[in-house]
């Protein structure tokens, strides 16, 4: 019997055991399609449901919950490009093919707009919102194995498992958000790339802006190399982004047993009007919304076995990959914050009211007592500038692609995306100046921070139903945490919102 792909996600499907493959590989527009007596519950195994096309060839699994148009692989031209050991190979190995791709992850959580965030926190109030800073970070490792997840159990990236599941008009709209929130991630790193350029070079600040337009060739250069390239470049910053910062930390010099005490919870958090609002801004947008479909994406240019067995270890292999990086990512954000607590809020004399990141250069060689010191953070501030374009861009490509299947050229997709935060930021430099500047990047944390729960919603709900990932599914517990997950961090934005709102200062609100 011939039939459509609609007719296979209809019901009418071919249901046979999952044999190995070694790589997903395009999704063909017609398939040969047999029908057994009795088709398999919606409770199935991704693996139970396979596709063959008319040369027998294994396709991607066709799952009960997803409508298969017939689409390519989340992208494609890098899609399975990175080997994976045998079976029989140690542990070390297989944990080595995935390293790299927790740093394009972690970059997300320590670009420019959380130094605005934590430099305000730590001169305003010490060690205190050290505990705000784990609880953010533990959030985070969360949803990005979660993401992960959905990628591996089902072989689309959040973008095309949206498309696949939802109605097209609510696709357009969780589209246009996603966009909106790449273009406000872009703003914050165009911005930072802008600033870091300024206090180095004394570029004028539109001038800074447009120079990051040169990000795009750096990113296309290293991806044409291998997919591997890219993430070593990523890897190279954040250790240059890690190394400033363990110098700044040697400088300052923090009472360690504060430092230690700040990691516990503090009532003064919740009491004090003021630490709640900074607080609320740390944890209300700490987890990128991009970065939830990036992750979903490249985890799957590994070339893990497409079986049960095999996902299930490039599972718990990607949750290792990308905790430890998260959890160097908690490093860096606790050392800009006890930076800032060290050299302002106790330093002689105290200052606790470190307006912007420019301000904290500039009084950063007075408090550490070394040039140095300034110009290694301008250093690290460029390279988490760098290290956030790159990632930010490349979501914006599998954002565009998952969601409309439109293909675009990697250059052309990478220079709409660049365009779309250049233009308004060099505006702003160029009539408003630093003042300007410093409130555009905070109006790029406000969007995020109305736009994480569009993002969070489908990947709780794919990752929480076997419908759609099958046995793969989160248990009821890990369903349960996030659903209130969930609901906790769309209320601390939408209460950060309103407070903004009716203070009419987004001063203190970053991620």
């Amino acid at each position: 019997m011939k039939g459509s792909a609609g007719d296979v996600a209809g019901g009418v499907g071919l249901y046979v055991p999952a044999p190995v493959v070694s790589s997903p590989l395009p999704r063909p527009s017609s398939f040969s399609v047999v029908v057994n007596e009795a088709p398999p519950s919606p409770s199935s195994s991704c693996d139970d449901l396979q596709r063959i096309d008319t040369e027998g060839n294994t396709r991607q699994p066709l799952l009960t919950g997803f409508k298969d148009r017939g689409e390519l692989a989340s992208l494609p031209e890098s899609n399975s490009t990175v080997s994976f050991p045998s079976e029989d190979a140690p542990w070390y190995r297989k944990l080595f093919a995935f390293a790299g791709l927790g740093f394009l992850i972690s970059v997300g959580y320590m670009d420019p707009g959380n130094w605005a965030t934590d430099l305000a926190a730590g001169s305003a109030f010490g060690y205190t919102l050290l505990f705000v800073v784990l609880l953010s970070s533990i959030f985070a490792m969360f949803l990005q194995y979660l993401a992960l997840k959905l990628g591996v159990a089902s072989d689309r990236d959040l973008a095309q498992a949206c498309r696949d599941a939802y109605h097209p008009y609510v696709n357009k709209m969780l589209w246009v958000v996603a966009e909106l929130a790449i273009a406000a991630t872009d703003l914050a790193e165009v911005v930072g790339c802008a600033i870091a350029f300024n206090l180095l070079l004394g570029m004028p600040l539109w001038a800074g802006v447009l120079v990051t337009a040169v990000d795009v060739l750096i990113m296309l250069v290293f991806e044409a190399k291998s997919f591997r390239a890219l993430e070593v470049l990523v890897a190279v910053l954040t250790a240059l982004i890690a190394g400033c910062f363990m110098y700044e930390l040697i400088k300052a010099k923090p009472n360690m047993a504060k430092v230690m005490h700040g990691y516990l919870p503090s009532a003064s958090i919740v009491t004090n009007r003021d630490t709640l609002y900074i607080a609320t801004g740390i944890l209300g947008a700490t987890v990128m919304p991009h970065n939830l479909y990036l992750h979903s994406s490249v985890i799957q240019t590994r070339a893990y076995p497409r079986t049960s067995r095999g996902r299930r270890l490039a599972i718990r292999l990607g949750a290792v990959d990308s905790t430890l990086s998260l959890f160097i990512a908690f490093i860096v954000n606790s050392a800009i914050l006890v930076v800032a607590g060290a050299a302002f809020h106790y330093g002689n004399p105290p200052r606790t009211d470190i307006a912007d990141i420019a301000d904290a250069y500039e009084l950063l060689s007075h408090s550490l007592g070394a040039k140095a010191a300034s110009v290694l953070f301008g250093i690290a501030l460029l390279a988490s500038g760098q290290n956030s374009t790159i990632t930010g861009t490349l979501s914006g490509q599998i954002v565009m692609e998952g969601f409309l299947s439109i293909k675009l050229r990697p250059w052309l997709r990478r220079l709409i995306t660049r365009g779309t935060a250049i233009v308004p930021a060099a505006v702003v430099a160029a009539v408003m100046g630093r003042e300007g500047v410093a409130k555009l990047l905070v109006l790029s944390q406000v969007v995020l921070s109305l736009t994480l729960p569009f993002a969070i919603f489908p990947l709780v709900h794919f990752t929480s139903s076997k419908r759609f990932i099958g046995k793969h599914a989160n248990r009821w517990y890990v369903s349960v945490g996030a659903w209130l997950l969930f609901i906790f961090i769309t209320g601390l934005n939408f209460n950060l919102i309103v407070q903004s709102a009716i203070s009419g200062s987004f001063a203190d609100l970053g991620h």
